[in-house]
């Protein structure tokens, strides 16, 4: 199998091809071809792992390029679209480039996709299509009510990959996970931004009360469930991937502050973000049933994550900004 790996440079999207490659899926792969724009969340080192693995070949575009997008599914026999602007905060400020990779290079992929009779399409997307939700949990069936412009363009692309599926039959499947954090994640997003933070000394912004609830998921578990839907989902169906546990802004603050040796006077309270979101919770039974289970605990997930930061000082400081880089 030859798969396309669309923002494969990423975070998950590159755990996803070191794990694929390494053998840790369980699949045997004669090829896979990462497209990535490289901006500032794709990173060539986080591919440097694997770099020398013969079946691996990088491309540096857009999966929003009509006439690269064509070629590279012609050679292909899946594509994982990991392809995404996806910091809410970011998106809050301006939308423009979220709805420019997110909905309209999803689109591109899916009309090229079709045009080559491309065998399986996997789309990643997020729990964050859904809302907010004050108890229970959110199935695959839950409407989709998402409240910042992240979370609407990710929302959207999923309409379109579902129409494909339902209209033109595409063999197209779509993932959705909680919050993923380990190693290699750009240092925008919580536990990475913290962990950075308190390594140089510094002090950390906790939005509003931190009472914001979501469910964490360790990346490797994310990618196993990613290859999972790859090999057994069924065209047009939507599969959650939950980490299963539920924890605050402020408790996982606090984990990093203790591991750390740190304590709460390096919090500061800033103002909480527009429109943010309280709780988010998926049911992953329809993929539990095909045998998908969570293999990282929180607790050591987050301290071998820590300890990764710790030890890569040199992947992860060029990524900040100047004025924090000391």
């Amino acid at each position: 199998m030859h798969i396309l790996v669309t923002g494969g440079a990423g975070f998950i999207g590159s755990t996803y091809v070191r794990r694929l490659l390494t053998g840790g899926l369980g699949t045997d792969v004669s090829g896979v071809t990462v497209l990535d724009k490289l901006t500032y969340a794709g990173n060539l080192e986080n591919l440097a792992p694997v770099s020398g693995d013969s079946r691996l070949r990088f491309v540096h575009g857009d999966i929003a390029d009509r006439e690269l997008v064509p070629q590279l599914l012609s050679e292909a026999d899946a594509v994982v679209n990991f392809a995404a602007e996806s910091h809410v905060d970011r998106s809050i400020g301006d939308s423009t480039e979220f709805i420019r990779t997110n909905v309209l290079g999803t689109h591109n992929l899916l009309r090229a996709a079709l045009q080559q009779g491309l065998p399986r399409f996997l789309q990643v997307s997020t729990d964050e299509v859904y809302g907010s939700i004050a108890e229970g949990s959110w199935t695959e069936e839950s409407p989709l009510e998402p409240n910042s412009p992240y979370a609407a363009a990710k929302a959207s692309a999923d309409l379109l990959v579902r129409s494909y599926a339902r209209t033109h039959g595409l063999n197209a499947s779509i993932t959705r996970c909680g919050n993923n954090y380990g190693p290699y994640q750009f240092p925008e997003k919580l536990v990475p931004a913290f962990v950075t933070a308190l390594l140089r000394g510094g002090t950390v912004p906790l939005y509003g009360d931190g009472l914001n609830v979501r469910d964490w998921l360790h990346v490797d578990d994310h990618c196993r469930g990613i290859q999972l839907v790859l090999d057994r989902g069924a065209p047009g169906e939507v599969y959650h991937i939950g980490g299963g546990r539920e924890l605050s802004n402020r408790e996982v603050t606090g984990m990093l502050l203790r591991t750390l040796g740190r304590d709460w006077s390096s919090v500061r309270p800033v103002a909480d973000r527009k429109g943010h979101d309280r709780r988010y919770s998926l049911d992953d039974a329809k993929l539990r049933g095909l045998g998908y289970r969570p293999r990282v605990g929180f607790e050591e997930g987050l301290r071998q994550t820590i300890a990764w930061y710790r030890e890569n000082p040199s992947w992860w400081r060029p990524l900040l900004d100047p004025g924090e880089q000391a």
